[in-house]
């Protein structure tokens, strides 16, 4: 892909927002490094992370697999590869209600509830789209833009895959993140980058092939030695003991004798050989992280918890059945400071 389109922004503020975009160029001062403490509690959709590292509250919005499929003429010439997945999430049922609802609808009742709490944040983590549809692309746009609250977006294979089209996934990335996606990075890497705000980073790293590329481990590396909070956005879960496949970065157990669904979505067998060396010691380095709040993904389109070194990872429902977080980082009042660290007390109410 044409790096001087990825590094075209190396450094930038959203006037008025609190939210600085940093490149994987940008130089980190190296500070005094010893473990967050995080202490984490979920209720329904709702999840608190509290910190004494945390100055300010921060409120974010997380949506994941929205699965958006709207199209237009321009797709006509696309539909024998967009053809299965414009029809995989017409009508969804709403996770809570039980009522039918579909994409479109769950998607602007999210950002709905974004501007009514005024979140300092929304992160877009993967499958937003079925497929790169451009009216799709574009109607999102235009709807983050209303909402007047900056965003942060990371790909998955649906927003940049059409099912049988040629070409390593790597290489169908670049294309059509090029050719589509572009916009929604606002400047920034489409791989890798990190966003700013009141203190804490967010490092957005795009695994939608399931693998971690060597720049993106050393984009990583770099911000844990800067021992600022870092907040990880990824699309596929890391993996946890006892997960399926679908917990796939850094699972041991990942490649071809487990793709069951390669024929299916038409497109390239994972390797025999399994994961990279890359992609293992990216697992590694993410759970050994002194100051790493957590982790948030999507991808199975169910919520789940697991805590690996006292590291909470946290996985979205989908979107397309009206699925979302509202995250909260919250200063840890005096009278918290004495309770053990590393709790994690789960109010799950189903």
């Amino acid at each position: 892909m044409n790096r001087r389109i990825f590094f075209r922004k190396t450094s930038s503020t959203l006037p008025g927002l609190g939210i600085t975009f940093n490149s994987f160029a940008k130089k980190i001062k190296r500070k005094n490094q010893l473990p967050i403490k995080v202490c984490a509690t979920i209720d329904q959709q709702k999840v608190s992370l509290f910190s004494e590292t945390i100055i300010e509250s921060i409120r974010a919005v997380n949506i994941a697999d929205t699965h958006l499929f709207m199209d237009d003429d321009r797709g006509i010439p696309y539909q024998k590869f967009s053809d299965r997945m414009s029809k995989a999430y017409n009508q969804t049922t709403h996770f809570k209600t039980r009522l039918n609802t579909n994409p479109e609808e769950a998607f602007e009742q999210t950002l709905k509830f974004a501007k009514k709490i005024k979140a300092d944040v929304i992160t877009l983590i993967g499958d937003i789209f079925s497929f790169p549809s451009e009216l799709a692309i574009e109607w999102v746009l235009s709807k983050l833009r209303d909402t007047n609250i900056p965003y942060i977006y990371i790909a998955r294979n649906h927003d940049w895959h059409y099912e049988g089209m040629e070409g390593t996934l790597e290489s169908l990335r670049d294309k059509w993140i090029e050719k589509r996606l572009l916009t929604l990075y606002q400047g920034n890497h489409p791989l890798m980058a990190a966003y700013d705000i009141k203190g804490i980073r967010f490092l957005a790293i795009d695994n939608s092939t399931y693998q971690i590329n060597e720049e993106q481990l050393a984009f990583l590396e770099k911000h844990i030695a800067s021992g600022i909070p870092l907040v990880l956005l990824v699309h596929i879960p890391m993996y946890a003991p006892g997960k399926d496949i679908n917990f796939g970065c850094g699972n041991p157990n990942w490649g071809a004798a487990l793709d069951q669904n390669f024929k299916l979505e038409r497109r390239p067998k994972w390797p025999i050989s399994g994961h990279s060396k890359t992609t293992l010691d990216f697992h590694k380095k993410v759970f050994s992280a002194p100051n790493l709040l957590g982790i948030f993904t999507g991808h199975i389109h169910r919520s789940s918890i697991e805590i690996i070194k006292g590291k909470p990872q946290i996985v979205s429902d989908d979107n397309a059945s009206g699925g979302y977080l509202d995250i909260n980082f919250l200063p840890l009042e005096k009278q918290d400071k004495k309770l053990v660290f590393y709790l994690v007390i789960l109010t799950l109410k189903i």
